[in-house]
């Protein structure tokens, strides 16, 4: 027999409420957690103000919320099923000629929806939030400010303070590991923002506490240009302190990241980190369906054989489980052992697959 859709636009209503109601309970969770957190960081400090703190902690919501989102479809789909269950739906449903897969349908369309929704608008908003909370974040927890951007029309730029001023170096392009810029090009500022010299060279390598500049060529206003072979430029930059200054994926829109990957690559720097995000949150939508079908096994089985709260608690421990296992995925990717793309997919492949074959098993108990 064939749902209705009256059924249909009922189960999916349910579902959403069910959503709705875990979601703001963790995302409230997760708020004051942070909030605390954030409060223990800022003790001490001055200038950091409970009005900071509180603005700090609701620009990181929105991407701490996110993360929690497909354990919030999970919690509602079980919530939901265990609704209709305690109702008689359910049983009401199955005489009639439904299949347990046409009454989860609805469900698996809702996710696949919030999964898009996810994609394409929150999480835009979540990253322009994030980016915002890690300027605040950089000037008042951790003192420090990003000193590198990359540029769309190539090549890279660095600040760095030294004994005299502010300088800013600019390279074409970058010959990773050893940090060996090329087309090098530095612009040296005194104290008061006041150009007083110009540095052209070949290349400049990064060494301990200063770079090594070939083929240097100095110039400064009313003096007469020097070149030299070889030129020792005193910084305090390392390279971890350089990558940690990237923007991390996490603070770029869905959107945004295939171009920053192109820009990064020219420039000479790897975005296996960033593909993987992007891989990553383009998965969630079929992330989010598998979700729906964890958490479908363990309240339909709720609504066969009784035992909700040990039912429930295997369901969070499955949803714990499969959490951990898509980290250590992740990792495996990031450290490239595996392609970015599988090791974004395989999490919600497995879990639709787990979700399908655990409700298999279920169905025919």
């Amino acid at each position: 027999m064939r749902i209705s859709s009256t059924l249909s636009l009922y189960l999916a209503r349910q579902l959403l409420i069910g959503i709705a109601v875990a979601f703001f309970t963790l995302a409230f969770l997760i708020f004051l957690i942070d909030l605390v957190e954030l409060g223990r960081r800022a003790a001490g400090r001055d200038g950091v103000t409970l009005g900071v703190t509180i603005r700090m902690a609701l620009l990181h919501l929105p991407y701490l919320a996110q993360r929690v989102v497909p354990y919030a479809i999970m919690l509602g789909s079980m919530l939901s099923l265990a609704h209709v269950s305690r109702n008689g739906e359910l049983i009401v449903s199955w005489a009639s000629g439904i299949s347990t897969w046409q009454v989860l349908l609805p469900s698996v369309a809702v996710a696949l929806l919030i999964g898009t929704v996810v994609m394409t608008a929150f999480n835009p908003f979540a990253a322009a939030l994030l980016s915002r909370f890690e300027l605040l974040d950089g000037k008042y927890l951790r003192d420090h400010v990003a000193n590198l951007a990359v540029s769309s029309s190539g090549g890279l730029w660095l600040r760095q303070a030294d004994g005299l001023g502010e300088s800013v170096i600019h390279a074409q392009r970058i010959e990773p590991p050893n940090l060996v810029l090329k087309e090098v090009i530095i612009f040296r500022y005194e104290a008061d923002n006041r150009f007083f010299e110009r540095i052209d060279a070949a290349t400049a390598t990064l060494h301990d506490g200063y770079w090594h500049l070939s083929d240097a060529l100095i110039t400064a206003p009313e003096k007469i240009a020097e070149r030299r072979p070889s030129y020792r430029f005193d910084t305090e930059l390392t390279v971890s302190r350089i990558q940690e200054s990237f923007a991390s994926p996490e603070t770029l829109s869905f959107w945004e990241i295939p171009a920053f990957v192109a820009m990064l690559e020219r420039a000479g720097f790897s975005a296996l980190k960033h593909r993987v995000h992007w891989h990553k949150v383009l998965a969630s939508p079929l992330l989010f369906a598998g979700m729906v079908l964890i958490g479908a096994v363990f309240s339909l089985r709720m609504s066969r054989f009784g035992s909700t709260g040990l039912l429930i608690g295997a369901g969070v421990l499955a949803g714990f489980a499969l959490y951990i296992a898509s980290d250590i995925v992740l990792a495996f990717g990031l450290s490239g052992r595996i392609p970015a793309a599988m090791s974004a997919w395989i999490p919600a492949i497995v879990s639709v697959l787990i979700g399908s074959g655990m409700m298999l098993y279920t169905r025919n108990a």
